[in-house]
C-alpha cells in the first residue's frame, strides 16, 4: 500500500499547513517578551523610544531609512502617539493602543514594508478603506500622503 500521510509542510510556501510559520513564531514570541518587559520595569516613553530608534538602526537599508523617515513624520504630527515595539517592530500607541505600525520588508522577507493602521485609527470612510500601504521607497509625496493620514487616524 502506498504511503498516505501528507506533509505537514505546504511546498509553495514552507510553512506549516496547519499552523504558523517560523517567522511568524518569532514575531510572537518578540511580543510576548516585549509584554513581559512593560510589566516588569513599568518602562515610560523614553525607553519605548529608545527600543524603537535601536530597532529601527538596525534595520538594513531600505528599511531603516524608510523606518527613521516615518518616525520623524509621526512624531512631528502627532505628537501624543507614544512610540513602541509591537510584534519586533516599530509601532505608535494612543491610550497604550497601537494606532499605527511599520513591518519592514526584511523582517518578514517580503518585496516591500508595510505602513499599517489598527482600528484605534479614525479612517472610517463609508463601507471600506485601506488599512495598510505598501512602502519601497521615501519620497515627498509619500511624506505628504503618511502625515495626512496619521493627522487624520488620530483626529
Amino acid at each position: 500500500m502506498a504511503d498516505t500521510k501528507k506533509s505537514t509542510k505546504s511546498t509553495a510556501t514552507e510553512e506549516p499547513a496547519d499552523g504558523f510559520s517560523d517567522v511568524e513564531r518569532a514575531a510572537i514570541k518578540e511580543r510576548a517578551q516585549e509584554l513581559r518587559a512593560a510589566k516588569r520595569t513599568g518602562r515610560k516613553r523614553a525607553a519605548d523610544e529608545s527600543a524603537v530608534r535601536t530597532t529601527i538602526a538596525e534595520m538594513p537599508e531600505p528599511d531603516r531609512g524608510i523606518a527613521e523617515r516615518l518616525h520623524a513624520v509621526i512624531t512631528d504630527v502627532a505628537a501624543d502617539l507614544a512610540p513602541k515595539l509591537w510584534y519586533g517592530q516599530p509601532a505608535y500607541a494612543k491610550d497604550g493602543k497601537v494606532v499605527c505600525f511599520f513591518q519592514s520588508a526584511s523582517k518578514f522577507k517580503t518585496r516591500y514594508g508595510t505602513f499599517g493602521f489598527n482600528e484605534e485609527a479614525n479612517l472610517d470612510d463609508g463601507a471600506m478603506w485601506p488599512t495598510a500601504f505598501a512602502l519601497t521607497e521615501w519620497t515627498p509625496a509619500v511624506q505628504d500622503r503618511i502625515a495626512e493620514l496619521v493627522k487624520k487616524a488620530v483626529s
